[in-house]
């Protein structure tokens, strides 16, 4: 999980080879935890479990492989990134953000970073709206009952099913094992994919003006999207937060294939059984500490961004 460099503090320094070397290891990890993803669209085939961070939330290995320092953190003779978005001239290292240098003679030539301010002044609603999710989570207790059942709710008394693959205990006995538990998903984008016959089912009504107030640190989908959050805020993540935000996401991903109720044998996938009790305890102990780890880098984002206020 960890990265290749200790965390950055805002208003460090770094020199062209020092930012340099680091964003080669970062691609390189990058690459690393992407090869298998590249490889498999090279030979055109589709995975059910790991196709998932690509394709619903969209964003490209490319887009991994791009470091940056993080907010307030100056990057020496960088003149190549001074029209990035969401990047401002660097002030010297003796005056404060936007000044110039103490002897008026204004930023060093080519001394870039990346700019919280100038990210708020373009997106001020993401910037309030990614604060609130990161904050407002973090700080919520942690709901540990769902046993997974938002992807069984998705197949409930239907036919037809988003992945191409059966159930493993049958329609019949998928639709038993929801009727025999009790819905809690406390996440509009799972829950906007329930089935009509499950929505009545579940304890609450999620929507997007709601999110802000009800998504809490026990969700795993809310931990996959500490991933989405660090890519919205782009530049001002460094990079090494981001791709261990991915590695969360994508571990958070395999759980829950695990405990969903496809089969997946033929993709090597073992099936934490939550219609068992094993299978619930298994799956809790897992999910508490993925919100561990999303807390954790909910805490280190807020950190480096250093930005909007509560």
């Amino acid at each position: 999980m960890s990265g290749t460099a200790g965390a950055l503090t805002s208003r460090a320094r770094l020199d062209r080879a020092t930012w340099s070397a680091l964003a080669e290891a970062h691609a390189a990890r990058a690459d690393a935890l992407t090869a298998e993803h590249r490889a498999r669209q090279a030979r055109r085939e589709k995975h059910p479990v790991h196709d998932f961070l690509f394709t619903y939330y969209g964003y490209k290995p490319g887009q991994l492989r791009r470091w940056h320092p993080g907010a307030g953190v100056a990057l020496e003779d960088a003149p190549e990134r001074a029209d990035w978005r969401w990047y401002s001239p660097a002030p010297e290292p003796d005056a404060s953000p936007g000044s110039g240098s103490a002897s008026g003679s204004g930023p060093r030539a080519g001394a870039v970073m990346p700019d919280a301010d100038a990210f708020a002044a373009d997106k001020p609603e993401l910037a309030r709206l990614v604060h609130a999710m990161l904050v407002r989570t973090a700080a919520r207790t942690g709901q540990f009952g769902c046993f997974g059942l938002h992807e069984w709710a998705m197949v409930y008394r239907t036919p037809e099913h988003r992945h191409a693959v059966p159930l493993r205990l049958g329609q019949a006995g998928t639709d038993a094992v929801v009727e025999q538990g009790e819905l809690r998903c406390t996440h509009i984008d799972a829950y906007r994919f329930f089935t009509p016959e499950a929505v009545p089912r579940n304890r609450l009504t999620p929507t997007r003006e709601t999110q802000p107030l009800l998504e809490q640190p026990g969700c795993l989908h809310a931990g996959m999207d500490v991933y989405k959050w660090a890519m919205k805020l782009g530049p001002l993540v460094p990079g090494e937060i981001l791709l261990d935000a991915f590695e969360l996401a994508r571990d958070i991903r395999v759980l829950d294939m695990e405990a969903a109720p496809y089969d997946l044998a033929d993709w090597g996938v073992v099936p934490v059984r939550i219609e068992t009790a094993e299978g619930k305890a298994e799956y809790v102990r897992r999910q508490r500490e993925f919100a561990e780890r999303g807390n954790a880098l909910r805490a280190r984002i807020l950190e480096a961004w250093r930005g909007s206020a509560d």
